[in-house]
């Protein structure tokens, strides 16, 4: 049993080993020519200002896990399609009423989000 996972430990060990080795050579032997504008900080062709250390606003953050959380929600859709598809009347009125309080659900949340001001960008 154990032994048909040997081709995978195999795979894993070969990749570690190589991932380290062209490091460690990259490392050695790679031309090392620092200068001012090699070390300078870059971050998308804009010089740094200010303190790295000042407070900002999570609305891009709190904006970005809504839109996770109700697009991984969607995904919950397909696979009941696929069996909603399948299903006999009696079990498909069943599945129906379950995807729509699903839905309901995910409603309720978008509403919420919405009117705490969770998707405003100011």
């Amino acid at each position: 049993m154990l032994i048909d996972y040997l081709p995978i430990v195999f795979l894993v060990i070969f990749a570690v080993l190589f991932a380290a080795v062209n490091l460690s050579l990259t490392h050695l032997l790679g031309p090392k020519k620092p200068n001012r504008v090699k070390l300078s900080v870059y971050e998308s062709g804009v010089q740094p200002v200010g303190d790295a250390r000042q407070r900002f606003s999570i609305r891009f953050d709190l904006i970005a896990m809504l839109f996770i959380i109700f697009d991984i929600e969607v995904v919950f859709l397909y696979p009941w399609a696929v069996v909603f598809k399948k299903m006999s009347v009696e079990n498909g009125t069943f599945i129906l009423v379950e995807m729509l309080v699903f839905i309901g659900i995910l409603l309720l949340g978008y509403v919420y989000a919405w009117k705490k001001g969770g998707l405003t960008w100011d």
